[in-house]
């Protein structure tokens, strides 16, 4: 009877008409939904590009690349990127000295140390963290983590390199140390009982063993925390100041790409000027360094990925 039933339930869906319907049309929703995140790209890409190319009719690409000095403000503007890219590189290197090791240690904890109950208790709070808004760790290093660089090295300038490095390195740990952990996790446990087995120490099973076998996605943990270093923009903005400069000098106010963009678009360049097409070129760039950063992750995904 139970079996007669379902025959009869699944014959009336089919010869029901609002349910052929609906069959038919949740399909076409769902591309249609799945398309709005196609054409946002392809219409960001379109603005970059076609504003870019403005810019650039304006400024020479040449001088864009080489020249080290960036005055867009001046009445006799420069338009030297090396000076933004050299800013964005000192948060960077700094965040990343910060956040690969702490993020790879409690990745490490977390998947061949820590209990069930220790597991659930840390992870969560780890990645609290992830949840924190940026404008809350600018003004964490502005007002906390500036002072204390300050009393230890007093010749540090109030805007700096070192703080919202620092910040930002804190910021990516919950990144590094969640998918690190995840691919570390992924590795047969009977690998690990192997090496124990073989009279390895835990150490050096973590270092000899799961290191290597999950190296594809700890290094992909590492560029992508560092891509989102690079497009970090409120933490630079409160903390690092806005003075370009193409120097290596980690102690005075510097200026990053995305600080740049943040400080044009508040209001100080007129549509139609230099200036303001500089906005684009800047994003320009900014886009094609972190897509570089995203690919170069998914190839180290893909090159070097251990199947289990």
């Amino acid at each position: 009877m139970s079996e007669y039933n379902i025959r009869e339930m699944i014959q009336n869906n089919k010869n029901n008409k609002s349910t052929k319907f609906i069959e038919r049309a949740v399909p076409v929703i769902l591309f249609i939904i799945t398309s709005v995140s196609i054409l946002t790209t392809v219409g960001i890409l379109y603005t970059l590009l076609s504003e870019t190319f403005i810019f650039f009719t304006r400024v020479p690409f040449i001088e864009f690349i080489t020249a080290t000095e960036w005055n867009a403000f001046s009445a006799d503007p420069t338009f030297g990127i090396i000076a933004l890219m050299m800013g964005t590189l000192k948060i960077v290197v700094i965040a990343t000295i910060v956040a690969v090791p702490v993020g790879l240690g409690a990745a490490i904890y977390l998947s061949e140390y820590a209990g069930d109950r220790i597991r659930r208790i840390v992870k969560p709070i780890l990645e609290i963290l992830a949840g924190i808004p940026t404008v809350v760790y600018g003004t964490f290093a502005i007002t906390f983590v500036t002072p204390l660089i300050r009393e230890i090295f007093p010749g540090v300038s109030l805007y700096n390199a070192i703080s919202p490095g620092v910040v930002v390195g804190i910021m990516i740990v919950p990144m590094i140390a969640s998918l690190s952990e995840d691919a570390m996790s992924s590795v047969p446990g009977a690998t690990r009982e192997g090496s124990l087995g073989l009279g390895a120490t835990r150490l050096e099973t973590v270092f000899k063993i799961i290191l290597p076998a999950a190296a594809s996605g700890i290094v992909a943990s590492f560029v992508l925390g560092i891509s989102r270093a690079i497009g970090e923009t409120m933490i630079v903005s409160i903390a690092a100041g806005s003075t370009p400069g193409a120097d290596f000098d980690l102690t005075a106010s510097l200026q990053t790409m995305t600080g740049f963009i943040v400080q044009v678009t508040s209001g100080d360049a007129a549509f139609g000027t230099d200036l303001y097409y500089s906005l684009y070129a800047v994003g320009m760039t900014l886009f094609l360094f972190t897509l570089v950063m995203n690919l170069a992750a998914q190839w180290i995904t893909k090159r070097f990925r251990e199947e289990y």
